[in-house]
């Protein structure tokens, strides 16, 4: 038989496409939900990286989702639009799902993408020259990505170990990108709780004076006490019931992105986000991801302790919530965690 090429390309074609399709459709039978949408606060901190390298380096897609993520000011504003149905999971801090078993609300993290909080709270020098103690700070407008979020939740903290209530200062959402840099610069706010790489570009100014720092594990258990859950993915306990496999899906490409963290290089990094991350400082942002990548998780997993600091941590600020009972054990899972990390050993 006389070979044709121009055949054998043709046939090449056609099986390659019978088999995308052919995993397409075991894909649609598998997952209950293939199309998922995630609410952020904040997508281009470090906090939220394992987040972002998941979906441009194409895990999800390998996992046969397609998911869209919106991002917003502040955690609160993305648990807002999960809890107004707009979004079906949330990338966001591990504390809100307490908040919300508070509400008679069953909110269900299942992975933990940060060990550490990377939440930086810090005076401003341009409009406080002369602080002393985190007394100063009665009265004063505090910077926070958007009230209600975790950049909020750990300055109320730090602020109620100094006996200050929350309502003692004004806190004033300004976002995690450049809206945060003005707010600092243009003396709008007196001081800031914010992330890397944002609180790296104002250190490197000598801009702001830190009062409390969570970047690394001993800072972070110097702050609450112990270990701090921080970035999940979290969900109502109905979407986790009703769509398991969609769920494993989602666990298994984030638990991929973090292994490719502890791995990857900072010009790995550097390629793996969008450029506008970079807030037009390659360098900066090089040394600030290196500064707070022990921060950030694994392999998923929630530290057994996390979950008790973090509701202390509340309670310092939160009266009512001392009155409520929780139980911590209906705030987070590590069954999805413990098969994604079978499967990505």
């Amino acid at each position: 038989m006389k070979f044709n090429l121009k055949q054998f390309a043709i046939a090449l074609a056609l099986f390659l496409a019978g088999y995308v399709t052919f995993n397409t459709n075991l894909f649609a039978q598998t997952l209950e939900k293939p199309k998922v949408s995630i609410a952020v606060g904040g997508k281009n901190l470090f906090y939220y990286l394992p987040l972002t390298v998941a979906e441009q380096l194409g895990y999800f897609k390998d996992e046969g989702l397609q998911v869209e993520i919106s991002d917003f000011a502040g955690g609160a504003k993305a648990l807002q639009a999960m809890v107004g149905g707009s979004a079906d999971v949330v990338s966001g801090a591990y504390e809100h799902t307490i908040n919300m078993q508070a509400k008679n609300q069953a909110i269900v993290a299942f992975v933990l993408q940060g060990r550490a909080p990377q939440i930086v709270f810090a005076v401003n020098n341009k409009t406080m020259p002369n602080y002393k103690t985190i007394a100063d700070l009665k009265g004063k407008k505090i910077g926070v990505t958007a009230p209600g979020s975790s950049t909020s939740v750990m300055a109320s903290f730090v602020l109620a170990k100094a006996g200050l209530k929350p309502t003692d200062v004004s806190f004033i959402g300004v976002g995690a990108a450049a809206g945060a840099l003005s707010a600092i610069r243009s003396g709008q706010i007196d001081a800031i709780a914010n992330l890397d790489p944002v609180i790296a570009m104002l250190e490197q100014k000598g801009e702001i004076k830190t009062i409390a720092d969570t970047r690394t594990l001993k800072d972070t258990n110097d702050v609450f006490g112990g270990p701090m859950p921080a970035a999940t993915l979290y969900a109502p306990e109905a979407f986790i019931k009703k769509y398991p496999n969609t769920t494993q899906a989602l666990t298994n490409a984030m638990v991929r992105a973090l292994k490719w963290i502890q791995k990857a290089g900072p010009s790995d990094i550097i390629k793996a986000v969008p450029e506008s991350y970079l807030l037009g400082d390659r360098a900066l942002y090089i040394a600030a991801f290196l500064k707070v990548r022990e921060a950030i998780s694994p392999d998923g997993t929630f530290p057994d302790a996390g979950p008790a600091i973090a509701l202390k941590t509340l309670q310092a600020f939160e009266p009512d919530l001392a009155s409520k009972k929780i139980d911590l054990s209906k705030t987070y899972t590590n069954d999805f965690v413990k098969k994604a990390n079978a499967k990505y050993k």
